[in-house]
């Protein structure tokens, strides 16, 4: 329980404790709601920074996690080939939205590598080439971790995407469309994920946000959009189906064109804005 992981990070432990309740937390506006707010509760009960985490080397990539409506494998499991396969578009577009929230939350955020391409994981790898001992302890009724420790792609044209430039090989494959995903391609696209990363961090330190305060908006307190505020800073991410209605301008949009001088925002998004005087 959460109320426990505290007890590893009082004045005489550690500095910190990875957040795995938030971590596993399945997409919907009353989870997240929750898990953050016993996050905050436990943690300030012994005086340490709360810690926020949405991917790792042991879990599913949480852009493909987002992908499926919440019918994901367990900790410690991967998605194969055989099983039902995630909406790409759909996981990036919910995982840069999921993204942004976190980076509004004060304490600590770990970032996993790949994450800020959006990379997926690679649900397609074939039996001869996992490298998981849970694949192998298990005779394959387990599929693994390899999903999520695909290793990244850095050029779009070369060989292993410039992982490798002595083999050209990678030691998990890469699927042969991750070129749309490489740093490369990325850098060149101001909409990228990556560049997504790069200005929600500069924002964050700007607004002293992992510094800052945390108060819920009570008109917001039930349904389907999650919205708090953080400093001068107000954050809605819409959960729900339908577009609701935002109070002010953005300073910074999960995915562009979705807010802005419609006054609204669309589900699956979310945004960072100017605290209305």
């Amino acid at each position: 329980p959460v109320e426990r992981v505290a007890d590893w990070v009082r004045e005489d432990e550690m500095h910190q404790a990875f957040n795995f309740h938030y971590l596993n937390c399945q997409w919907g506006a009353a989870p997240i709601r929750k898990v953050i707010t016993d996050s905050l509760a436990s943690f300030d009960s012994v005086g340490a920074p709360t810690t926020w985490v949405l991917s790792n080397h042991d879990k599913v990539r949480h852009t493909t996690r987002m992908a499926m409506n919440n019918k994901i494998a367990r900790h410690g499991d991967g998605i194969g080939p055989d099983d039902v396969q995630p909406d790409t578009k759909l996981g990036l577009t919910r995982g840069r939205a999921s993204t942004l929230m976190m980076l509004a939350l004060p304490g600590g955020v770990y970032l996993y590598q790949g994450e800020e391409l959006g990379l997926p994981d690679n649900t397609m790898i074939a039996p001869q080439f996992r490298q998981d001992p849970t694949f192998y302890r298990t005779n394959g009724e387990r599929i693994g971790r390899d999903g999520c420790r695909v290793p990244l792609p850095w050029t779009e044209n070369d060989d292993s995407f410039g992982f490798s430039v002595v083999t050209g090989q990678s030691w998990l494959p890469q699927p042969l469309d991750w070129a749309k995903y490489s740093r490369e391609a990325q850098e060149k696209d101001s909409d990228s994920t990556l560049n997504l990363y790069k200005k929600a961090l500069l924002l964050r330190k700007e607004r002293n946000l992992g510094g800052g305060s945390f108060a819920w908006m009570p008109e917001y307190s039930d349904g389907d959009v999650v919205a708090f505020v953080n400093g001068k800073t107000l954050i809605l991410m819409n959960m729900g189906t339908e577009a609701v209605a935002v109070p002010t301008f953005p300073v910074l949009l999960s995915s562009e064109g979705f807010a802005g001088d419609n006054g609204y925002l669309e589900a699956d998004h979310a945004v960072w804005m100017e605290l209305p005087q």
